[in-house]
């Protein structure tokens, strides 16, 4: 009975782990190198090549930003920035008109400019690159500050 069981645990039809070389030559043991499909070099390190190749996993998402898309991202963020502070400045001559004292207008103002620059800026980095940037630590963040700030300004500016 025991030496039955003993027999069948050492088959060879457990798919799982193997001791390489448990009752074989340690050659025959060793699995062969996969054949290479094209997508990445066999030339090993070193070996008279050029630099590295990596190639992305099939179905993965580009994770990488490029320059230019950064470029691109920079530029409407400050044209963003000057329009804002724009609307700033009316926002505080507005609050002014309405016999809102001075500094507190322009606290407010402050308050506005800050709170649409935080909106903008989780925008503008959703779109740069939403898999990398789209998580509730970076656009999480921006967005509490940037609505926090706008309703800060909106009760500064009640005074």
């Amino acid at each position: 009975m025991t030496t039955n069981a003993i027999l069948l645990a050492q088959a060879d039809t457990d798919p799982g782990f193997k001791v390489p070389g448990a009752g074989k030559d340690e050659k025959t043991a060793m699995p062969a190198p996969p054949a290479g499909d094209g997508t990445l070099s066999t030339t090993p390190p070193g070996e008279t090549a050029t630099g590295m190749e990596v190639a992305p996993v099939a179905g993965a998402p580009a994770t990488d930003t490029s320059t230019r898309d950064i470029a691109i991202g920079g530029a409407v963020f400050v044209v963003l920035l000057i329009v804002f502070f724009f609307a700033r400045n009316a926002f505080a001559n507005y609050l002014v008109r309405r016999r809102v004292a001075p500094s507190s207008a322009d606290t407010a103002g402050w308050l506005l400019f800050f709170g649409l620059a935080f909106l903008s800026a989780a925008v503008v980095l959703g779109f740069v690159n939403s898999t990398k940037f789209l998580n509730v630590a970076i656009t999480g963040t921006l967005l509490v500050f940037g609505i926090a700030a706008i309703v800060g300004a909106l009760f500064t500016g009640r005074r």
